[in-house]
């Protein structure tokens, strides 16, 4: 199991003291510092069923700046989209969890954790 972080994240450390309560072995990525290439992005959408507009958190500065809220949500959009979290991890939604089973999961409450846990 991988959890990708970002350090200064209470969601993260949250997650983190829940998979060490459980005594989870996980190994942490801080995706800030590790940053994700397209193709890995790609594979953890795969595991999350998920678009990465999905995992976009367009609050942050850079994704205001780069305009994504306007940007399309379709097939022929998805790399731009995956490019954009490459360049700027910052907009890449955390914590995610890769499960040991194949899947993966947006672990922002205690609940998506737990669900990682069991998989």
């Amino acid at each position: 199991m991988e959890i990708w972080i970002n350090p200064a994240c209470s969601k993260c450390r949250s997650a983190l003291h829940l998979l060490d309560e459980e005594g989870a072995s996980y190994t942490v990525r801080r995706y800030l510092e590790d940053v994700p290439s397209p193709d890995e992005i790609r594979e953890v959408l795969g595991r999350l069923g998920l678009e990465p507009w999905d995992i976009t958190r367009t609050q942050e500065a850079a994704a205001k700046e780069l305009g994504v809220k306007d940007w399309p949500r379709d097939a022929a959009s998805r790399d731009r989209w995956i490019d954009a979290l490459a360049e700027h991890p910052k907009l890449i939604q955390r914590p995610i969890i890769t499960a040991d089973d194949g899947t993966a999961v947006v672990a922002r409450t205690d609940e998506a954790v737990r669900d990682a846990l069991q998989r």
